[in-house]
C-alpha cells in the first residue's frame, strides 16, 4: 500500500473547489493511504469526507522559524506520492522541505509531474485542477454532490432562501451593502419563504442589521460548523451571496445560486459553479454598491 499526501491550504472557497480533485485522487488510488495537509479551519470538514485516511494540520509557520520548519519538513516526508493542489510560492517551498521527492505533482521546479500548461493561470480553478491531475497521469471523475454533507444542521420549516452577506473583511469591495441584503430578506419573506442568514460569528453584526428590517429572518451566523452549514445550504431553494466560501459550498451542494462579483475578483477564474446547468447566476458589476436589489428580487422563487 502506497502513502499519498495531498496539500490544500487556502480559503474555504479554494478548499471546496478542490472537492472534485480530492474525489478523483481517491478514485485513482482506492486502496492506498491518503493524507491531507491543510489548515485548522478545514480539519473537521476534511475528517468528515470519505477521501482521506488521515488529516494533518499545517499551521503555516514562518519560513524564518527553523524549529517549526523542521517539524513541517518531517510531516512532508515518507510519502510515495504527493499532490500539491495549492500550487503557490509557499507550497513550492514545501517541495524543498520534503527533500525534492521523486513523485510530486505541482508547479515546483524539478518536480516529476509538473503542471506546465502555459495557460494555467488563465483557467477557471476547476479546469486548472483537472488539468493538473491529467498532467500527473490521472483521469478526473465527474463532480458529484457530496452525499456525506447532506442532512446536517438545523431543520428549517418550509422553503428557504439563504443569504450570505459577509466576505473577507480585508476586501470590503467584495461585499454587497448589507442594506440591500435586508431588502432581499423582506422580499423573500413577502413571498412566504424564510430568509436564512449564514456566516461566521464575526459577521453577526451584519445579520443584526438585516433583522432590524426583517425580524422574521432566521439568523444562523456563528451557529453552524461547515458540515452543518452544507446541510442547511443543500435544503435551500436559493442561495444569494458575495464571492466568499459559503457560496462555493452551496454550488458544491448543487443549489441554485446567485453569486455577486465586483471588480475585486474575476468570475472567469473563480466563479462558484453548481453541478446542474442553469443553476448558477453570476452578477458581475464593477462596484457592488451600485447593484440595486431589484435585479435580484426579479430572480427570487415564487
Amino acid at each position: 500500500m502506497s502513502r499519498i499526501l495531498v496539500i490544500k491550504l487556502g480559503a474555504l472557497g479554494d478548499f471546496v473547489q478542490a472537492f472534485g480533485a480530492f474525489a478523483s485522487i481517491r478514485a485513482a488510488f482506492p486502496h492506498d493511504s491518503i493524507t491531507l495537509l491543510t489548515t485548522p479551519p478545514f480539519v473537521e470538514l476534511a475528517k468528515a469526507a470519505p477521501w482521506f485516511d488521515d488529516v494533518t494540520t499545517d499551521r503555516r509557520p514562518s519560513l524564518a522559524h527553523p524549529v517549526a520548519l523542521l517539524r513541517l519538513s518531517r510531516a512532508l516526508r515518507g510519502f510515495d506520492r504527493i499532490f500539491d493542489l495549492q500550487t503557490s510560492g509557499r507550497s513550492r517551498t514545501y517541495f524543498r522541505l520534503a527533500g525534492r521527492p521523486r513523485n510530486w505533482s505541482g508547479i515546483s521546479d524539478g518536480c516529476c509531474h509538473p503542471h506546465a500548461n502555459p495557460s494555467r493561470n488563465e483557467m477557471h480553478t476547476l479546469t486548472r485542477l483537472e488539468d493538473q491531475l491529467r498532467a500527473a497521469g490521472l483521469q478526473p471523475i465527474p463532480r458529484e454532490v457530496p452525499e456525506w454533507l447532506k442532512g446536517h444542521g438545523p431543520e428549517i420549516s418550509g422553503r428557504s432562501v439563504v443569504l450570505i452577506p459577509g466576505a473577507a473583511p480585508h476586501r470590503p469591495q467584495k461585499r454587497w451593502p448589507v442594506t440591500r441584503f435586508a431588502e432581499i430578506a423582506q422580499a423573500v419573506a413577502a413571498r412566504g419563504l424564510t430568509p436564512v442568514i449564514v456566516g461566521c460569528a464575526a459577521e453577526k453584526p451584519l445579520a443584526e442589521q438585516i433583522l432590524q428590517d426583517c425580524p422574521s429572518a432566521l439568523d444562523l451566523t456563528g451557529q453552524t460548523s461547515l458540515v452543518e452549514l452544507a446541510g442547511v445550504l443543500h435544503r435551500a431553494d436559493l442561495v444569494i451571496g458575495n464571492d466568499t466560501g459559503p457560496i462555493h459550498l452551496a454550488a458544491a451542494m448543487d443549489r441554485p445560486i446567485i453569486a455577486l462579483f465586483s471588480q475585486d475578483s474575476d468570475p472567469r477564474l473563480t466563479a462558484p459553479l453548481s453541478l446542474t446547468p442553469g443553476r448558477t447566476t453570476i452578477l458581475d458589476v464593477p462596484d457592488l454598491a451600485l447593484l440595486p436589489a431589484s435585479r435580484i428580487e426579479a430572480l427570487l422563487p415564487r
